[in-house]
């Protein structure tokens, strides 16, 4: 595992963030600090501290020790909409540098630095960059998180292209069970294994109640 691993998923709403924490929780089990951050985040939460994401939140309280709401999550914004769309709104521009900023102050920190992106692997962050240009700058490699439902194949296959294509590497994919009575579930997961090179790294069933332990058990013999 390098020093930083890059989340991202085949669309918003796969489970990349309990992923997320999944994979800190078993980089702990391993002895490693880890660290978790979340770039960007909308959808957030007025509090008193000021605006909250859960995601956000969730990546914080698994960190190994405790670190700054804004470290982690530099840009916060509170309507749930494409990250470029709610920075023009609230009069603001993601500005890259100022991640990359934040994550090398984490990474000094911690032997592992977990980044979740927002939505999937093209989303833009301004007028110009995307996702996958935050990932190829911080030089990280990435997970992808396969949700598992109906048009997941069509969806990881497009992502896995579109990563290759940029020269990032791809550490491998997750498959994350969102609909248990998924029809052809196997079927579909066979599919995928068989048209991405890179690792399946762990199957992750669907949870009723959602736990970074019980995905880090689905991780854990498959990392590298």
């Amino acid at each position: 595992m390098t020093r930083g691993i890059f989340v991202t998923g085949t669309d918003t709403g796969v489970g990349k963030t309990w992923v997320s924490t999944g994979l800190m929780a078993a980089l702990q089990q391993r002895g490693l600090a880890v660290l978790g951050m979340k770039p960007v985040a909308s959808g957030c939460e007025q509090t008193p501290a000021g605006l909250r994401n859960e995601d956000a939140l969730l990546l914080q309280r698994q960190g190994s020790h405790p670190i700054d709401y804004q470290l982690l999550n530099p840009y916060a914004f509170a309507p749930p909409i494409a990250p470029h769309v709610a920075a023009a709104q609230a009069g603001t521009r993601i500005d890259l540098a100022r991640l990359e900023t934040n994550y090398k102050i984490l990474s000094t920190q911690a032997d592992v630095v977990v980044v979740e992106g927002a939505g999937g692997w093209l989303v833009p962050l301004n007028e110009r960059d995307t996702m996958a240009d935050l990932a190829a700058r911080l030089e990280l490699e990435v997970m992808l998180v396969v949700g598992l439902r109906l048009g997941c194949i069509n969806h990881a296959l497009l992502s896995v292209e579109s990563i290759v294509r940029r020269g990032v590497p791809l550490a491998g994919w997750v498959a994350n069970t969102l609909e248990p009575a998924m029809p052809v579930l196997a079927d579909n997961l066979a599919a995928l294994r068989a048209h991405i090179e890179a690792p399946l790294l762990g199957v992750v069933p669907h949870l009723a109640h959602r736990d970074a332990a019980a995905i880090a058990a689905e991780l854990m013999s498959n990392l590298p």
